[in-house]
């Protein structure tokens, strides 16, 4: 059971990962356009100007209003940021928070909420070897009556059978690992664990890789708290 609740959570990082970010950059382009279409009105001056040489003023000013023009042309942006505001699975920005951000997402008409930040340093022993993006982020999902569940995706696969460790100051907590994911091994633990990210001010996570490297990545929990509230007012 808590296999199958790690991995519809994981499921949600990738499509924050992945729609998120396009959905973000489509919001910015807005702006220009909308600047855009106020110089426009800017000949009308010349075309107060020529009404007194002839009638063929009247051509300019009859035959010219492209404000027509930048009137559909505002229509066109206003569309776009539709898909962040559908309910299709794909997730929706909560807020910002530091390093943190929360999300929201209603996948299969279930509605799940989760918190999640990237590291701030991560470092692999031989050095620089190659891995994906490694992601620790909380989740909620009602349906399932989970609440701040800690998860974390790792970027590589772990090493069979090993532990990952989350460190927060002085304390550390065991993670079970799973492919490239790890969860808090004692569930009982979890409450603990959660009540610490938030006082902490950073997380350090270690790991091995199914090929023997050894892995340190860090995670300020600045916004943590705060993000944490925000996933929690959302899915109650």
């Amino acid at each position: 059971m808590t296999s199958l609740r790690f991995f519809s959570a994981g499921w949600a990082v990738l499509f924050a990962v992945t729609v998120v970010g396009p959905t973000l950059s489509l919001a910015q382009t807005t702006t220009p356009q909308a600047q855009t279409a106020k110089p426009k009105p800017a000949p009308a001056k010349p075309a107060a100007a020529k009404p007194a040489a002839k009638p063929v003023a009247a051509k300019p000013v009859a035959a010219k209003p492209v404000a027509a023009k930048p009137a559909a042309e505002p229509k066109k942006p206003a569309a776009a940021p539709a898909p962040a505001a559908t309910g299709d699975g794909q997730p929706v920005l909560l807020g910002k928070y530091g390093e943190w951000g929360a999300y929201s997402a209603t996948p299969g008409g279930s509605k799940i909420c989760f918190a999640l930040a990237k590291p701030t340093s991560s470092q692999t022993n031989p050095p620089n070897r190659p891995r994906d993006p490694a992601s620790l982020f909380i989740s909620s999902r009602p349906a399932e009556k989970v609440k701040d569940e800690v998860s974390i995706i790792i970027g590589y696969g772990f090493k069979p059978n090993s532990e990952a460790t989350l460190g927060i100051g002085s304390a550390s907590f065991a993670m079970q690992t799973q492919n490239d994911g790890a969860w808090i091994k004692n569930a009982a633990d979890e409450a603990r664990l959660v009540e610490a990210l938030r006082k902490g001010s950073d997380a350090v996570v270690k790991g091995n890789s199914a090929r023997g490297t050894q892995t340190t990545d860090t995670f300020t929990l600045k916004g943590l708290s705060q993000a944490i509230d925000r996933i929690d007012q959302e899915c109650k």
